[in-house]
């Protein structure tokens, strides 16, 4: 049985119990489904019988969303920890170099709006990359737009029209129709007066990646404009003894300029500047667990509070002396974000080196015609992001598999610089 089981096309795997009178049998929907395999067990002369799963695996969707705002191990462990705690979700997995999570979930209990909500309620913002359930997306620009009968053709799903940029955007089943289908149809439209083709990918990505490192240089930038100064009444000029005598002259009993000044120029730094990380100790407090902000929040308040008691008391005291601490929370802030800076630099390489990878897979594609006996009737060379489900393709010796896919027959040599580098 096992055999006659292993040698029906897209059978990955056949497992007979002998004891339980059942067999366990992995195979692709897109080759080959549970009647066939029925009937194959009945052709070698024994009866068959669909068995349901109670187990409810079969219906495990996997589900991809790029998350934005973490800075650390922590705030991805705490994304993790809230998606898990979510019903209906078997597993989840949150990347901080790429800013994704994967998750595994049952559609019966969860959908993906709700791990959105999900990962929002944790203080992140999240975005969509795909749902798990079995529909593609696919952009085309059409020169000469055009409103046709895409809607109407088998397995579509959406049709998205934006006539500004002369883009389509299609949602649609992958087993019964695909991207070269609506190439056809709306090339065939209009006595060729249209033209349509894959539309370019947006670098969305990337320009968040960029935006977030600006964010960080023009607070870096910011803090040091005040942070200088501070540090420069604090540290130097009290050396200097013409420029010490004027910082020391009293603006009210015992407060001085310099202190005063100090003051003035690090309560920008500490709640403007300072503020992400006033945000970010909110959230990971509100969810019970706490990450640098939180440390880095303490640290600063603990001496800008501090120092805030010293002026008051000297503005109201005639002879109370002490010494502030404006210049450390300030400085705290500046080296943090300076570190920051260079984190995020770092991660944005990090990020362009795995982009890079995914520019190795080929451009092209070759796909295979065949007649019904799967005889080859012709080949042709097609843009790979335009192959289809069900596509037999060619790879010639030396070559780059174009997608992931199980081969049918043959075999060959391919080029795995992906993988060795």
């Amino acid at each position: 049985v096992e055999k006659a089981i292993k040698r029906l096309p897209g059978i990955r795997e056949a497992v007979v119990d002998v004891l339980n009178n059942r067999a366990l049998v992995f195979f692709y929907p897109s080759f080959v489904n549970e009647e066939q395999i029925r009937e194959t067990i009945e052709d070698v002369g024994f009866e068959a019988a669909l068995i349901e799963d109670d187990s409810g695996e079969g219906s495990i969707q996997i589900c991809r969303l790029q998350i934005k705002g973490m800075t650390c191990t922590t705030c991805a462990n705490s994304v993790e920890a809230s998606l898990l705690a979510v019903h209906g979700v078997k597993k989840a997995q949150v990347a901080l170099a790429t800013e994704e999570a994967e998750i595994q979930y049952d559609p019966k209990f969860v959908s993906y709006n709700e791990l959105l909500e999900a990962v929002e309620d944790s203080g992140f913002e999240a975005i969509l990359i795909s749902t798990g359930e079995d529909i593609s997306k696919v952009h085309l620009k059409v020169d000469g737009m055009v409103e046709s009968s895409l809607q109407a053709l088998p397995g579509v799903q959406t049709v998205d029209l934006d006539e500004t940029l002369n883009k389509v955007s299609i949602a649609y089943k992958p087993d019964m129709t695909g991207p070269r289908t609506f190439i056809e149809v709306i090339d065939s439209m209009g006595s060729g007066s249209f033209k349509a083709m894959i539309y370019p990918e947006e670098r969305g990505k990337d320009s968040h990646k960029q935006e977030q490192i600006k964010q960080y240089y023009r607070s870096f930038v910011w803090s040091l404009i005040f942070t200088i100064p501070v540090f420069l009444t604090s540290m130097v000029f009290m050396y200097i003894p013409g420029i010490k005598h004027a910082f020391d002259i009293k603006v009210v009993k015992m407060l001085t300029v310099g202190e005063l000044l100090r003051w003035i120029l690090s309560t920008p730094v500490q709640f403007v500047i300072g503020w992400r990380f006033y945000t970010g100790s909110y959230k990971a407090l509100r969810n019970g667990s706490a990450n640098m902000d939180v440390l880095i929040a303490l640290g600063t308040n603990a001496a800008y509070f501090y120092s805030v008691y010293i002026v008051l008391r000297a503005a109201t005291s005639k002879h109370f002396e002490g010494t502030d601490f404006l210049e450390t929370s300030a400085m705290l802030i500046s080296f943090v974000l300076l570190g920051k800076y260079l984190e995020v630099l770092a991660k944005g390489k990090t990020s362009a080196a795995i982009a890079k990878l995914m520019d190795l897979a080929p451009e092209t594609a070759t796909l295979l015609t065949l007649d019904p006996n799967g005889n080859v009737l012709s080949e042709k060379e097609i843009d790979s992001r335009l192959i289809q489900k069900n596509d037999v393709l060619k790879v010639i010796p030396g070559a780059k598999v174009a997608c992931d896919g199980i081969v049918t027959w043959g075999q060959s040599y391919v080029n795995e610089s992906m993988i060795t580098g």
